[in-house]
This record gives C-alpha cells, sequence and structure tokens, in this order.
C-alpha cells in the first residue's frame, strides 16, 4: 500500500509543487540574467534584491480581469492555455532526478516511475503542447493570434522531426528508451554522451530552443509583427498559464538533454576510480547543477541573439539541421557496427 500508492503519490505532489515554483523563480532569474548582459539591475524593489517580485507577479495576474473576446469561441478559448500546460508538466513523470536514496530504512528511487519506452513518451507528450497554441490562435477570432498558431505548428513540425532523428542516435548508443537505462549506460561506458554525440548534442540544443519558441526561434510570438502572437487576446489566469507552460518546457529540455547527453545524476568521467570522490556529491545535486547551468545558457542566449526571419528559420530546419542529423545517424550505425 506504502511502496504501490502513497510514495508515487507524495512524489508526484513534490516533483509539482517544486516545478511551478522553479518556473516561477525562472522568470525572475531570466530578469536579472537579461539586466546584468544590458548593464541593469532587473526588480529591486519587492523584497531583498527583488526576491519576491515572482510573489507579486503571481497575485497581480490572479486579480487581473479575465476578459474573454466578444466573438472568440469561448470553450476552445479557455482549453487552450490547460492543453499546453498539462503535457509540459506530465513529461516528469520519467525524468529520473537521481539515484536511490534511503530514508527512515525504506529505498526510495528519485522518480515518479521508469517506463522501457520512456524517451518516447516525452516525445510524444511534448509534442501534444503545441496544439495549445493552435487553438488559441484559432479560437481567439484574431488575425495576429492565427497567425501565430500557423506559425507554430509550422516551426514544431520541422524541429520535432529532426530532435526525433537525433534521438535516434542516442538510443542506438544506449540500446534503451528507458530514461534511467541511459543514464545507466553511460555509467557502464565511463562516458557521457555529450563527448561520444556532440553532433547530436547540438542538434538537440537548437531544436529545444525552438520547440519552446525562445529566442532566437521566438516567432510565433515576434511582438515587432504579430503584437503578442497567439496570446495577444489572453489576460489574467489565462495568460499565466501559457507563460507557466514555456518556462516548465524549458525546464523539461533542460533535464531531457541532461539526462541524455550529461550522465543525469552522474558525476563527470562516471565509473572511473580516479574520480570517486565526486560521488560525495549527492546525485540529485549533479542533476540540478547541468539542468540549471542549460536554463541559464537559454536566458543567455535570448539576451545575445536576434530572432531569425521565418524563411530562415525554416531553411535552417529543412536543409541545415535534417541532412546533419540524417548524416549523424548513419555514422552512429556505421561506427557501433564496425566498433
Amino acid at each position: 500500500m506504502i511502496d504501490t500508492l502513497v510514495i508515487p503519490l507524495l512524489k508526484i505532489v513534490i516533483v509539482l509543487n517544486a516545478t511551478l515554483v522553479a518556473v516561477t523563480y525562472m522568470v525572475l532569474l531570466e530578469r536579472k540574467v537579461i539586466a546584468w548582459a544590458q548593464s541593469r539591475l532587473g526588480p529591486m524593489r519587492v523584497g531583498p534584491y527583488g526576491v519576491l517580485q515572482p510573489i507579486a507577479d503571481a497575485l497581480k495576474l490572479m486579480i487581473k480581469e479575465d476578459i474573454t473576446p466578444v466573438r472568440a469561441d469561448k470553450w476552445v478559448f479557455t482549453v487552450a492555455p490547460i492543453v499546453a500546460m498539462v503535457p509540459a508538466l506530465i513529461v516528469y513523470a520519467v525524468i529520473p532526478f537521481g539515484s536511490d536514496v534511503t530514508l527512515f530504512g525504506r529505498k526510495i528511487t528519485l522518480f515518479i516511475t521508469d517506463i522501457n519506452v520512456g524517451l518516447l513518451y516525452i516525445v510524444s507528450v511534448a509534442s501534444v503542447g503545441v496544439y495549445g497554441i493552435i487553438l488559441a490562435g484559432w479560437s481567439s477570432n484574431s488575425k495576429y493570434p492565427l497567425l501565430a498558431s500557423l506559425r507554430a505548428s509550422a516551426q514544431l513540425i520541422s524541429y520535432e522531426v529532426v530532435v526525433t532523428l537525433t534521438l535516434v542516435s542516442v538510443i542506438m548508443m544506449a540500446g534503451t528508451l528507458s530514461m534511467v537505462g541511459i543514464v545507466n549506460a553511460q555509467y557502464n561506458q565511463h562516458v557521457w554522451y555529450v563527448f561520444a554525440q556532440p553532433i547530436a548534442f547540438v542538434l538537440v540544443l537548437i531544436g529545444g530552443l525552438a520547440e519552446t519558441n525562445r529566442a532566437p526561434f521566438d516567432l510565433p510570438e515576434a511582438e515587432q509583427e504579430l503584437t503578442g502572437g497567439f496570446h495577444t487576446e489572453y489576460s489574467g489566469m489565462r495568460f499565466a498559464l501559457f507563460f507557466l507552460a514555456e518556462y516548465a518546457n524549458m525546464i523539461v529540455v533542460s533535464s531531457v538533454v541532461t539526462t541524455l547527453f550529461l550522465g543525469g545524476w552522474l558525476p563527470p568521467f562516471p565509473n572511473t576510480s580516479i574520480f570517486g570522490f565526486l560521488y560525495y556529491v549527492p546525485s540529485w545535486m549533479w542533476f540540478f547543477l547541468k539542468s540549471f547551468a542549460f536554463l541559464y545558457l537559454f536566458i543567455w542566449i535570448r539576451a545575445t541573439l536576434p530572432r531569425y526571419r521565418y524563411d530562415q528559420l525554416m531553411r535552417l530546419g529543412w536543409k541545415v539541421l535534417m541532412p546533419v542529423a540524417i548524416g549523424n545517424l548513419v555514422l552512429t550505425g556505421i561506427i557501433k557496427v564496425l566498433f
């Protein structure tokens, strides 16, 4: 009863709450980092050094008037942000945050569940989130959101193919689709896959930026062209759900890249006796440090790079990244067969 029901429910509650808190403070981190990049201070008024700013923002969004346009499809308009948010949260069910720990004499795994098709589950569920954007654009009955939703769907289809092809090369290296199995494979092979698959790492990183609609691929919400993109007509908590979904997806991409290419919870040079002292750092700490480094990179890229034009975005996806992904897959197969 405890192992099959109570502990999994506790894990779900902890992971959901931790994710929502992390998402809230990701907004503050982004504002601070971009401020530093522009020689500013960022939010400083609410709490010491602005640390309570996310709470103030959340309260503001809760009490703002939630407006539905007169000609909008009201049901779809309401469901769209939920469709965008839910997939970003349920992906965490198969992401391992660390190795097993012993608590009160009971062995506890630091993941909700481990299924033998974990990576396929992540790719499948994550791709559903774009339907929220499409539904939001269509149901708003407004030109700018509709254009943004069409952009988002084309962008996701283009880069989803590249990322999925690239992930096959990682699966070939590990011999499993289980997220825990992929980390264990890196442990047994004494190497992080970022060194064994550097091309795949770069492709997944670029694809992750495009799939989360982050700069320089933030075409679906390009303020200069589409005022606010797919959430132009949204306000209040429904707008907040889109906001939360974007940052939750950023954390998902960082967690997945960490698991697939940086050994998940493993320290550098895993299973190597000379670096055994690195195992004194808790496994979950390694995971969060690596994920945080990726999140910082996401924000740094936004502060640094200009937005792509839409034709450049499509050309990069189909004419550059796609051939490279296929070439990397073929090369991985040849090396796997020969060596």
